[in-house]
């Protein structure tokens, strides 16, 4: 679903999923990479591995490398690095610079435990600072969109565009904190991670798919000891705080999610000026990976205009 004043052409390309601007094999991940490589054999693609040092903590990050565009990924509560296994091959073969990394509390980073906690929004600019990227692509889900709409806020010089999906945003309006806590049945964080964030139709169609989820999922956190103290924003992020967003925006929300509805993100998409509005059908809170391939297209279509 689309807002029908946005671009029409953005509108038919996720509506009805016209490749005619694709090379037809878009929906096979690995045939853009051997139309890079010639043909044959596609060599596999390693990302460079790293730290970068931050006030109390070791930023662990994954980068492709590479002169494109850099687009920077902030994975869910439920995540880490390694769940973008889907979105490697299809932004790296379209020209661009991967890179995501583990925010504090997960996976390899390391956080001092008597901290200073700082702010996961000066974290991701010291990443881009010590990577040398003035500008670059943001893309936020879930408990990573919190963070990433705090630097949006805070940083706005340094994005190209930014794409936020299925998250609740740490939007503190009262109003807000209120429909959030209606989504939530009493007992709801107590059900397993794989039924509050996959939907219905992927669990029956992907038991496979569920299964590699939910192993990230449960290998995601760091150990206790090196997890660090709960990390602050930068801002106290409100609807009429986003309003002041100027940069090129996307807001995808999948009509299965049960954290952040379709209903619940249209009320940031409706505050920030000229950003496009996709619902995902039949689809959970891990679009990204439910949908790899129409997730992937969308935001390629998006950032390639920007």
């Amino acid at each position: 679903m689309m807002d029908s004043g946005k671009s029409n052409k953005f509108a038919t390309l996720v509506e009805y999923e016209n490749r005619s601007r694709w090379p037809a094999c878009l929906d096979r991940r690995d045939c853009c990479l051997r139309r890079l490589f010639g043909g044959g054999t596609i060599p596999a693609l390693t990302l460079h591995e790293g730290f970068v040092d931050v006030p109390g903590a070791k930023i662990y990050y994954k980068d492709s490398g590479g002169s494109g565009a850099a687009v920077i990924f902030l994975h869910a509560l439920t995540g880490s690095t390694e769940v973008w296994e889907k979105q490697i091959p299809a932004f790296a073969g379209a020209g661009y610079r991967f890179i995501a990394y583990q925010r504090r509390g997960f996976g390899r980073t390391v956080a001092d435990a008597n901290g200073p906690a700082s702010t996961g929004a000066d974290d991701l600019l010291a990443l881009v600072d010590h990577l040398k990227i003035d500008k670059f692509h943001l893309v936020g889900t879930a408990g990573g969109g919190f963070e990433a709409l705090d630097f949006v806020v805070s940083y706005p010089q340094r994005v190209r565009s930014f794409t936020l999906l299925c998250s609740q945003g740490g939007v503190q309006d009262e109003d807000y904190r209120e429909a959030v806590k209606r989504l939530a049945p009493e007992g709801f964080d107590k059900m397993p991670h794989s039924f509050r964030e996959l939907s219905p139709s992927y669990r029956v169609a992907n038991p496979d798919g569920v299964e590699r989820w939910s192993a990230f999922a449960s290998r995601n956190r760091a150990p206790e000891a090196i997890r660090g103290p709960a990390q602050p924003t930068k801002n106290r992020v409100t609807l009429a705080l986003i309003e002041g967003i100027k940069m090129p925006t996307l807001v995808i929300a999948a009509d299965a999610d049960l954290y952040a509805s379709p209903a619940l993100m249209r009320q940031i998409a409706d505050r920030i000026k000229g950003a496009q509005f996709v619902v995902f059908a039949d689809v959970g809170h891990s679009v990204w990976w439910e949908a790899p391939d129409k997730f992937n297209r969308t935001v390629l279509t998006f950032i390639a205009e920007h």
